[in-house]
């Protein structure tokens, strides 16, 4: 195991909300001391078998605590999810049969081993311990929440509010969902901000039932390729684990600039000190689209093997950056160069006229780079080998390395 400061360097990237650090460390610090691994505690709900990369963002979380040596369990959430859990919308969720249970978390698991370690990764079911309480124990259990506790959940209030019925039933969810952080012991349990609820009943009903309470760890909600709303099936701004390598690797190549660091802090297990790396060089000027393909390359690979990643470039660079280009072309060789370094070599090809009517083309989006328009700001850029500029509809030169 690396030293507590380290794991929590680690832990802390990209987190939304911890509760809490001081916590968190001391568990960390006696798992480092005693050599005994941490439970890490993931509910799912088997009702949305699809995972994206914004679903990926707590699982890649999950991934980067596994890789230090934690033992993670997922609970599928069968027991609760024949019962339904409140979504905040006109009426409840409707339950589950057990045959659509059985088949979602199925298909979910098959996914989140995309991700996660599948022969140190626990997969429990929570009607193991749920189906055992009699009605004495589920009034006990009860006893430990206030109505006016359970009723501080938003999508309650918001129901109670607008008068839309609420059963019974539907308050005993989240008292379930935390009940499985008592069956498993669990030192920590993650999930979107939008669990925050249910994930604090877990550290509060640890509390009263004398069991050391769990650390909560919240991660952002990722926004899609739109930038703005969180990624969504439904929004179509969504890129799927289970996408081809090819489209996987466009869409990344599709997200703003702005959210490159974001992209890398949520949805890959690139180190903080890295992350730091990349920050400092958009800063600095370089090319968003050169980090953008670095990003690309790597989130694809996290989801398919080497073949996959190297034809998706491949497919991405003739369908996108380098489509239309001729074969035999005149050759420039660089080493570190800048697109403003060869500007005078252009000149003695007679490829522009001057600076400033190099400067006038490339505003005009009269100049490409590997197929996609230059932009002012690019030219300071260093120029790639096998890199290709277009000025103009048939001007063409190609770099090469210095030999």
């Amino acid at each position: 195991m690396l030293k507590p400061d380290e794991q929590m360097q680690i832990i802390l990237k990209g987190v939304h909300t911890l509760v809490n650090e001081e916590e968190l460390y001391l568990k960390l610090k006696k798992s480092f001391d005693t050599n005994v691994p941490l439970i890490i505690k993931l509910g799912l709900d088997p009702s949305a078998p699809d995972i994206h990369l914004g679903h990926a963002v707590v699982l890649r979380k999950i991934k980067q605590m596994q890789d230090l040596g934690h033992h993670v369990v997922i609970i599928v959430g069968d027991f609760t999810g024949k019962i339904g859990d409140p979504t905040g919308k006109s009426k409840g969720r409707i339950a589950l049969t057990d045959e659509q249970v059985q088949k979602n978390a199925a298909t979910y698991c098959e996914q989140i081993f995309k991700i996660l370690d599948k022969d140190t990764t626990e997969v429990r079911f929570n009607i193991e311990w749920l189906s055992k309480l009699n009605f004495e124990d589920v009034i006990r259990l009860s006893s430990t929440m206030t109505v006016a506790r359970i009723m501080e959940r938003d999508d309650f209030k918001k129901r109670y509010e607008n008068q839309t019925p609420i059963g019974i039933h539907e308050f005993f969810y989240p008292l379930m969902q935390a009940y499985d952080s008592i069956a498993l012991n669990s030192d920590i349990e993650l999930g979107g901000t939008d669990q925050t609820f249910n994930i604090l009943m877990g550290r509060t009903l640890q509390k009263s039932l004398n069991q050391e309470q769990q650390i909560a760890i919240f991660m952002p909600i990722l926004e899609g390729l739109d930038g703005v709303e969180k990624m969504s099936k439904s929004l179509g701004n969504y890129i799927g684990i289970d996408e081809p390598a090819e489209v996987m690797f466009k869409k990344v190549m599709e997200i703003p600039d702005t959210l490159i660091v974001r992209y890398f802090e949520l949805a890959t297990d690139e180190h903080p000190n890295e992350i730091e790396k990349i920050k400092e060089a958009l800063d600095s000027g370089a090319n968003p689209k050169d980090i953008k393909y670095r990003l690309a390359e790597i989130i694809t690979s996290l989801y398919h093997i080497p073949g996959e990643v190297e034809r998706a470039i491949e497919y991405y660079n003739t369908a996108f950056c380098k489509k239309s280009i001729p074969d035999n072309i005149p050759e420039i060789s660089v080493e570190q160069e800048t697109i403003n370094d060869i500007i005078v070599q252009l000149i003695k090809m007679d490829y522009i006229k001057s600076k400033s009517d190099f400067i006038r083309l490339v505003s005009q989006g009269g100049v490409q780079l590997n197929g996609c328009k230059l932009s002012l700001h690019e030219t300071d850029r260093v120029i790639n080998h096998n890199d290709v500029i277009k000025i103009g509809k048939k001007r063409f030169v190609k770099f090469v390395k210095k030999i």
